[in-house]
C-alpha cells in the first residue's frame, strides 16, 4: 500500500532587499537577501486527501518574511534566519518544523573622494554569506553558515607530486602550478534550544564569519600547498581553532584549472616550466575536492 513518506513544502526565491537608515550619522545601510522557506509537520492530508486546511499559503510565508524582515534585524543573517524558522514553530500547532535558507548578496559602500559615502554601493563580486536554518519542536535550532562562490588564485606556491600512478595516469607531478577555486565553506553551530541563546551568542556570528574568511583568503595565499586536500585541512583546524560553538567545518574547492600551452612549435618559443607565462583556462572537467572536519 502505497504511503507518503517525507514531505515539506514551501516559498523559493523570495528576494528582500532592506535599508536601515541612520539619521544621527546620516548614513544608510542594504542589505539584499534571496530567502527560501520549507515547512514540515502535519501536513499529510493536504497530499493525500487534498485537505487544504493544513496548509500555510505560500504566499503567506512571503509576506511574513517581508514583516519579520521590518520588525527583526536582518543582520546577522543566522538572526534573521532563526527568527523566522521559529515564527512558523510557533504560530501553526500542525507545523513542527521550519526550513529556512538565507543567501546574502554583497553590496559593498562606495569610497569617493577617500571618505565612504553615506548611501551608495558596489556589488564587488558573486560571492554570497548564505545561512541554513532548522527550527525544530523537538530539538530546538540548528545553524550552518556558509561562504559561497569566493573565487581566489594563486599564479605560484602550490605543487602536486607523489600521487598514484598506474596505466591510466598521464598527469605529470609538478612543484609549481597555478592554483584557483571557487570556495564553498561551511561551519555547523551547536543546536541553540531557543532564540534567546541565539540572541546570546549573536556578536559571535560576525566574528567567526569574518575570521573563517580571513582565514581562507591567508591559509589559501601562504601556504606552500602539497595538495588541495592538505591546505583545505588546515583552514578547517583554524576555524575550528578561533570558534569553541562550531562543531564541524567543511569545504568543496572545484579546481578552476590553467594549463600550460607548448608554444615549441612555434620557432622554438619556451612557454612550459619554469617559462611559463601564457595559459590556458579550462572551466571543465575539473577536479573537485571535499572534506569535514570535526571535533
Amino acid at each position: 500500500m502505497p504511503h507518503l513518506t517525507a514531505a515539506r513544502y514551501g516559498k523559493d526565491n523570495i528576494r528582500v532587499c532592506k535599508v536601515e537608515k541612520d539619521q544621527q550619522a546620516g548614513t544608510q545601510t542594504v542589505t539584499e537577501m534571496t530567502v527560501c522557506v520549507l515547512l514540515e509537520g502535519d501536513i499529510e492530508t493536504s497530499y493525500t486527501r487534498a485537505d487544504n486546511s493544513v496548509v500555510v499559503p505560500t504566499d503567506t510565508m512571503k509576506q511574513t518574511t517581508y514583516i519579520t524582515a521590518k520588525q527583526n534585524p536582518v543582520n546577522p543573517p543566522e538572526l534573521f534566519g532563526s527568527t523566522l524558522a521559529q515564527h512558523f514553530v510557533d504560530t501553526y500547532s500542525w507545523i513542527h518544523t521550519a526550513h529556512v535558507t538565507v543567501m546574502q548578496h554583497r553590496w559593498t559602500r562606495m569610497t569617493i573622494d577617500g571618505k565612504p559615502h553615506p548611501h551608495s554601493f558596489f556589488r564587488d563580486g558573486a560571492e554570497t554569506r548564505n545561512v541554513e536554518v532548522e527550527a525544530s519542536e523537538k530539538s530546538g535550532i540548528s545553524i550552518r553558515s556558509t561562504i559561497s562562490g569566493l573565487l581566489v588564485l594563486k599564479s605560484t606556491g602550490s605543487a602536486f607530486h607523489g600521487f598514484n600512478q598506474d596505466e591510466y595516469t598521464i598527469l605529470k607531478p609538478t612543484n609549481d602550478r597555478i592554483l584557483s577555486t571557487s570556495v564553498d565553506s561551511s561551519w555547523t553551530w551547536k543546536t541553540y534550544s531557543s532564540l534567546k541563546d541565539i540572541r546570546a551568542a549573536v556578536d559571535g556570528f560576525d566574528k567567526t564569519w569574518d575570521a573563517a574568511r580571513d582565514i581562507t583568503l591567508k591559509t589559501f595565499a601562504t601556504d606552500e600547498s602539497p595538495s588541495v586536500q592538505n591546505t583545505m585541512y588546515k583552514m578547517c583546524e583554524q576555524i575550528l581553532d578561533v570558534q569553541k560553538d562550531v562543531q564541524s567545518v567543511d569545504y568543496a574547492l572545484p579546481n578552476k584549472h590553467y594549463f600550460e600551452i607548448d608554444l615549441s612549435w612555434h620557432k622554438g618559443l619556451k612557454n612550459t616550466g619554469s617559462d611559463a607565462e601564457v595559459y590556458a583556462p579550462q572551466s571543465d572537467p575539473n577536479g573537485l575536492i571535499k572534506c569535514t572536519v570535526s571535533r
